[in-house]
């Protein structure tokens, strides 16, 4: 996946958490190419059970994603307008692909995320932001157009009607203690340790059975569904999950390690990660 088709998306792993940099000099623009390799991305990692996580950062202290590319907005600009079709345009479609991957994603945000960027940011599972460093903006009507890529409809269902309101027809950058009390960040963190913090969420959430995480993800996502739908898709995937042989096997080895007695569940925390470092270790070992 890492090879010489991304030039400004550079990626490692670590048990079954993908890191990708951004890389693109000099602001971490927006443009063409970097689009078209968060596309290709977005394809590879979709059928990677391998990846049960996405956590993307950025190479540039200042910029996560800047915004999106001007000169293409200008350009774009000098045609006439397309025809109302009811077919997503090609940024809706990506950001619709991130926000649907089987796999979680995050945000690392150490730098800014304005208009395009931000709503990357926003199509992520999770975001988290450097305190003093990190800020989010959708500058689009001062510069007399309007957010285009999904803020009007996503920071409505993160922040509330008002306060997306504020943010879109404000324009002010927010910073990461304000966006965290809006509901735009899961949480702001120290820049000393944000990077240790997320890694460690990322592995743990990767420590966990793919299967586990991806139903988990998508019962979430049914709360959309009207009426008592949701807890339909709930049950289901519960009733799927507890048939599997990964969840039968920790939850033997939780049983047989002292859960469900007084003195194995006053420790829970370190007990459950201890039933999961000893699953993975004998997984690895019977490859």
């Amino acid at each position: 996946m890492g090879g010489s088709a991304y030039r400004r998306l550079r990626q490692s792993r670590e048990s079954g958490v993908l890191f990708v940099t951004i890389d693109a000099p000099p602001l971490n623009l927006l443009d063409v190419p970097l689009f078209a390799e968060l596309e290709r991305l977005a394809a590879d990692v979709e059928g990677d059970d391998e990846i049960a996580v996405v956590v993307f950062t950025s190479a540039d202290p200042d910029f996560f994603l800047a915004h999106y590319d001007i000169h293409d907005l200008l350009e774009r600009g000098s045609r006439r307008p397309p025809a109302r079709s009811g077919v997503l345009k090609r940024f809706h479609a990506l950001l619709e692909r991130y926000r649907t991957l089987p796999q979680l994603t995050i945000a690392q945000l150490e730098g800014a995320a304005r208009g395009g960027g931000a709503e990357f940011a926003m199509a992520l599972d999770l975001r988290f932001g450097a305190l003093g460093r990190a800020v989010l903006g959708q500058p689009e009507t001062a510069l007399g157009i309007i957010p285009g890529g999904g803020a009007t409809q996503n920071l409505p269902r993160l922040v509330g009607r008002a306060r997306a309101l504020e943010i879109v027809l404000g324009g002010r950058d927010l910073d990461a203690a304000t966006a965290e009390r809006y509901g735009l960040l899961n949480r702001a963190l120290p820049a000393d340790r944000i990077a240790a913090e997320v890694r460690d969420l990322a592995l743990r959430i990767a420590s966990h059975p793919g299967e586990a995480v991806r139903a988990a993800k998508r019962a979430v996502d049914a709360h959309v569904l009207p009426g008592h739908l949701g807890f339909v898709e709930e049950a289901e995937l519960f009733g799927r999950q507890i048939t599997t042989s990964a969840a039968r096997e920790r939850m033997r080895a939780f049983l047989a390690a002292g859960g469900q007695t007084r003195e194995g569940e006053v420790r829970f925390g370190e007990l459950i990660a201890r039933v999961a470092d000893e699953v993975r270790a004998a997984e690895v070992a019977g490859r």
